[in-house]
């Protein structure tokens, strides 16, 4: 008798509680397993590692398919340009280009600023003793400092945040209201508007990032564009998931809390760690270019597949005692950035923010505590906490 195919629902899994059980049984399937609808789920962490790097698998989806989940307004243009969906040549040129905001020595260069800039945040903290992580730290943090980087004044800041905070919806478009479609038309429009002008202005740092690439200035406009716009949105997102589900996992297991702050030197480990244990970006789709056979398991030709990250970084064929937070644990070759010509673009700095803030975290307060109320953000590939509110003594 055929077993049932999986029944998946990546907002479910990605926004739950706890999806790791589920990521348990499926693995328990196979490496690559049936989905819905013909797709393919590899949920393994040698599946999913090799499909990462393999060059048959692509990252640029039909249009009508784009259309399909997101209409006909102007947020369904936005995926097609953007350096995620691209293949090789035009995803070389634009990750080039958007890269050089992320140079580690650009980066690294703002480690006082960065904590200075985590200071200021903690004040109020320290005043009261209570704060809600999100909106306190994991939110304004990265996006200040992703602001600085590629250019956008601090005095925009307030009015970028929402509406990227809206373009991330595009990324979990199945799952879209129609309400919730005109959000993300408006934020495209409002973006590539705001965009477009910073680019024109030559006063703007991001107009002289711009200016200072002629293969860029050679580029199509509305492409860079789009670009720029996703270049804000990774530069933060991770940064938001990986402070948000570190600080989480650290409250379950106190005695890792405890840990950290008498080896602080483990700072480095543990944020690879919190990007296995609960990983900010749980999967990642590509589109079948050819006929695949991974593990036995046939993809055909234009099928979609989906790579479970969150799954294979909790895969025990990959790692000991998987589902036990370990800030020490090396070697660590967690996918929580993704992998091959994709891995994240904001790697080192979110790598530097997150080592910033649970080192600070650890030594300026002697007892850390969770709230009642904290509640998972809805999305099918981010995760992250929409609400994390905290109780807080200073050392």
């Amino acid at each position: 008798m055929t077993a049932a195919r999986p029944r998946i629902q990546a907002v479910d899994l990605a926004s739950s509680n706890d999806p790791y059980p589920e990521y348990a049984r499926l693995r328990e399937r196979g490496a690559v397993v049936r989905g819905e609808f013909g797709q393919s789920l590899a949920v393994r962490h040698g599946a999913v590692s090799a499909l990462l790097r393999d060059a048959r698998l692509s990252s640029h989806f039909p249009p009508d398919f784009i259309r399909l989940t997101l209409g006909e307004g102007p947020a369904a243009g936005f995926p097609a340009g953007i350096v995620l969906t691209q293949d090789p040549p035009e995803h070389t040129e634009l990750r080039r280009f958007l890269g050089r905001a992320f140079f580690v020595a650009a980066v690294r260069a703002m480690t006082a600023e960065v904590q200075a800039l985590i200071d200021d945040l903690l004040v109020p903290a320290l005043d009261t003793g209570r704060m809600d992580l999100v909106t306190g730290l994991a939110v304004p943090l990265p996006v200040t400092v992703v602001c600085r980087l590629i250019g956008i004044p601090d005095a925009d800041r307030d009015a970028v945040l929402p509406r990227v905070m809206d373009l991330a919806k595009v990324f979990d478009a199945a799952n879209l209201t129609l309400d919730e479609r005109g959000e993300v038309d408006a934020a495209v429009t409002w973006l590539r508007d705001y965009v477009s002008a910073l680019l024109l202005d030559g006063r703007s740092g991001l107009a002289a990032m711009y200016a200072g690439d002629p293969s860029a200035r050679r580029a199509d406009s509305a492409r860079i564009v789009d670009s720029l716009l996703f270049l804000f949105h990774a530069g933060f997102e991770t940064t938001m998931g990986l402070v948000s589900n570190g600080c989480a996992a650290l409250l379950d297991h106190p005695d890792e809390l405890t840990r950290l702050r008498a080896e602080p030197g483990l700072v480095s480990t543990a944020v690879d760690e919190f990007l296995r244990y609960d990983s900010p970006i749980q999967n990642a789709i590509r589109v079948c270019r050819e006929p695949i056979v991974q593990d036995g398991h046939k993809i055909r030709a234009g099928r979609s597949v989906m790579l479970l990250l969150g799954a294979a970084n909790r895969d025990p064929a990959a790692f000991e005692n998987p589902d036990r937070l370990d800030i020490g644990r090396s070697p660590n070759a967690h996918l929580g950035f993704g992998g091959g010509l994709h891995r994240c673009l904001g790697t080192a700095l979110a790598r530097l923010m997150g080592e910033l803030v649970f080192t600070t975290l650890a030594t300026r307060f002697r007892d850390i505590g969770r709230e009642h109320g904290a509640r998972r953000r809805r999305h099918g590939s981010l995760r992250s906490f929409e609400y994390l509110p905290l109780v807080l003594r200073p050392a």
